[in-house]
């Protein structure tokens, strides 16, 4: 499939392979229009992007040379039939990158992700989960890997990483709904020992662990809960996980 890739390295995937673009400056310059696929992006926006407000007195004019070092690279790239050719369009103190709909994997992701999100309200659980792990595989890595993020492009990628969180967190969910406790307890406790201050995955191992019928694992990984937040935040457990551990001990809630 053609298109570009935000959701790892940076990436054109070509009728002739993957490829990558050639500077660090004009990935820059594609990752923030990739980021804006379909709207107008300002120049001021391109140089605060590249610059941080330290622009040079020819910043507009490096822009301009930029953007067009990548319309050069773009256009020698061959992506299907001339319908599916990304295209900027210039525009009155700014540029507007075309894509065809399916031709960037952080859409892609949304979509999917949304899907999944959707059909486990709905009570579709097996589907949701199908739909999330589709979602969650297109990523290869961290977003705009090997791309020097300047300040526009870091809020982009903490909201894909956000995103990717809370798809995975709705996916554990689902498969929880579908009794594969034992199955996502080895990730949960990968989860947990990365995100050591996220209640939430806590909170599901502990309750895997309980439903998996291994009860002392499940009132140790409480106990570490329970010591790491009084330790560091002065926090107690929430209710939800204090309720589990009563269900683990057998007492009322």
């Amino acid at each position: 499939m053609t298109g570009f890739g935000v959701l790892g390295p940076l990436e054109l995937h070509t009728t002739l392979g993957t490829r990558t673009i050639r500077g660090p400056k004009l990935r820059k310059v594609l990752a923030l229009l990739l980021s804006r696929a379909g709207r107008f992006v300002p120049v001021d926006l391109l140089m605060d992007e590249l610059w941080a407000g330290h622009r040079p007195q020819t910043a507009v004019m490096t822009v301009r040379t930029h953007v067009y070092h990548l319309r050069k690279q773009l256009a020698a790239e061959q992506f299907g039939d001339a319908a599916r050719q990304p295209v900027i369009e210039g525009r009155p103190n700014g540029y507007l990158l075309r894509l065809p709909d399916d031709f960037l994997d952080a859409a892609a992701f949304t979509r999917q992700a949304r899907l999944g999100t959707e059909l486990l309200h709905q009570g579709r659980t097996q589907d949701s989960a199908d739909a999330l792990r589709a979602a969650l595989a297109l990523w290869r890595g961290p977003a705009l890997e090997g791309v020097e993020c300047g300040p526009v492009l870091e809020g982009y990628v903490a909201r894909l990483e956000e995103q990717r969180q809370r798809a995975l967190e709705t996916r554990l969910e689902a498969d929880a709904r579908l009794g594969r406790h034992r199955e996502i307890i080895c990730e949960l406790r990968s989860l947990v020992a990365a995100n050591p201050f996220n209640e939430w995955l806590h909170t599901r191992l502990i309750d895997a662990l309980r439903c998996s019928g291994r009860r002392a694992e499940a009132l140790g990984a409480y106990q570490s809960l329970r010591a790491l937040l009084e330790t560091e935040l002065g926090l107690e457990p929430s209710l939800e996980v204090r309720r589990i551990r009563c269900q683990i001990l057998g007492r009322a809630a």
